[in-house]
């Protein structure tokens, strides 16, 4: 009796010791930071994208259009409270200078809370992050191109704020980990945008938008739109020091609509009248309270990771997207492929 005893000891000891080896692992996808502990993980990458034949690209003769190089810099800080919850921040900037376009593309603060950690090697986690979109507002242009509206992102925000609920369940096998997860992203719409009007170009005849009272600068009030991510990783720990993992992940981007234009427009000079304003007003309102501007991606990723120390990882990434996207996207590509460099550090 006192043998069997020793050896389930022994047994629930080991599999508690693989589950705490595994998951010290940052690369691994059911890691988070233990008690205390302070979590870094710092990539740099660079892009290279072949625009897709959307409408809206037609519009910009950009269709087809290579960009190259597209630098993309992420940082994923989190800190653990407990062993079983944890609080984060995802923050990313993508520099494309081919279509002049700067930015923070990604701004989340998260709180993780692990619900079930299994002898048997099974996590669930649930999650809750606030969306930092809003923490700077979308900024754009607007021209008009062979009689269609031309609109021109300057940077990579949205302008909102939002919401996002989220879970991921995995099991370890020995060396072997694989997780599921899935996300909802609720965004709320708002008039945190600046955009840039062209003046001179013309919207009724010869009248041009400064004629009909648009200033040199408005915003408008967006609607709130939604955002589902779901997906699966795989993780390998070929040794102490060596380990890759590979995912998919599917995520759709519904299209964005105007509301109302929030600016108080100007009175219209002559010879434009107040009908003519509200002529040209209504127009832009009527091809944008639907913008036909989402997308689906489809993304393939892998890594290979180096442990340095017991506190130092360094991984090389590469992702691979295929995506279809609606009439009037401007994020659709023929190609898009990045590859890059993580450092992950625990304190």
């Amino acid at each position: 009796m006192k043998k069997l005893l020793g050896i389930a000891v022994a047994s629930a000891t080991m599999a508690t010791s693989a589950m705490a080896a595994v998951t010290t692992n940052m690369e691994n996808p059911l890691f988070i930071p233990k008690a205390g502990e302070f979590a870094s993980k710092t990539g740099a990458g660079v892009m290279y994208k072949k625009a897709d034949h959307t409408d809206a690209l037609k519009i910009k003769d950009h269709d087809g259009a290579e960009e190259f190089p597209v630098w993309r810099f992420t940082e994923d800080f989190g800190y653990g409270i407990t062993d079983r919850l944890s609080t984060y921040v995802l923050l990313g900037w993508t520099q494309n200078d081919d279509i002049d376009r700067k930015g923070m593309h990604r701004g989340r603060l998260g709180l993780n809370y692990r619900a079930i950690e299994t002898l048997d090697n099974i996590a669930w986690d649930v999650y809750g992050e606030a969306y930092l979109s809003g923490v700077s507002p979308m900024k754009g242009s607007v021209t008009l191109t062979n009689g269609n509206v031309d609109f021109k992102y300057d940077n990579f925000s949205n302008g909102r704020w939002g919401a996002v609920l989220g879970t991921k369940v995995g099991k370890t096998w020995s060396k072997f980990t694989a997780s599921l997860f899935a996300e909802y992203l609720q965004t709320f719409g708002n008039h945190n945008n600046k955009i840039k009007i062209d003046q001179s170009a013309a919207v009724a005849g010869p009248l041009t938008f400064g004629m009909v009272g648009f200033p040199d600068e408005i915003s408008v009030d967006l609607k709130s739109t939604k955002e589902i991510t779901v997906g699966t990783n795989a993780f390998y720990q070929i040794n102490d020091n060596w380990s890759f993992g590979g995912g998919f992940r599917f995520v759709e981007h519904t299209d964005n609509g105007v509301k109302s234009i929030h600016t108080k427009l100007n009175a219209p000079q002559a010879p434009a009248t107040a009908a003519h304003q509200q002529a040209v007003v209504d127009k832009l309102l009527s091809e944008t309270k639907n913008m036909h501007d989402g997308w689906n991606e489809y993304i393939l990723s892998a890594s290979v990771a180096n442990q340095i120390s017991d506190s130092v990882q360094i991984a090389l990434f590469g992702e691979y997207t295929f995506d279809d996207s609606h009439k009037n996207s401007q994020n659709g590509t023929d190609v898009k492929a990045e590859v890059g460099v993580r450092a992950n550090v625990r304190f």
